[in-house]
């Protein structure tokens, strides 16, 4: 039963990673990956969330592994990560490092206190 919550909350975090990272990033004008780490910090921050506040195991399941799983994508940072070093934006580079760390496990605590609030 596990396997098959896991696979439906996949089944929505992955196309909502997909649009999240396409509406943000035909906002920006900028080889950025802003679309990425707007994803990677909403699952943190929700997955904070779920953690801190001591859900069911198959509601965990179902939207942290599931769902946060797939909406958060480190393929795709890091691919972003050495796209932007080989194209020269090593200050780029390392500033998409440095924003999805301390963004994503700022979000991740901020998630957690907010989840034992509840």
């Amino acid at each position: 039963m596990t396997v098959l919550l896991i696979a439906l909350g996949a089944g929505i975090g992955a196309p909502a990673r997909y649009l999240t990272d396409r509406a943000v990033q035909s906002r920006h004008r900028t080889v950025f990956p802003w679309g990425t780490l707007t994803v990677n910090v909403l699952a943190s921050l929700a997955l904070g969330v779920l953690v801190g506040a001591g859900l069911d195991p198959g509601l965990v399941a179902l939207l942290g592994t599931g769902f946060c799983g797939t909406l958060s994508t480190y393929s795709a940072f890091s691919y972003e990560t050495l796209r932007l070093s080989a194209a020269g934006a090593r200050r780029q580079a390392v500033l998409n490092v440095l924003l999805t760390l301390l963004a994503g496990i700022g979000a991740a605590a901020l998630g957690w206190a907010l989840g034992q609030a509840i």
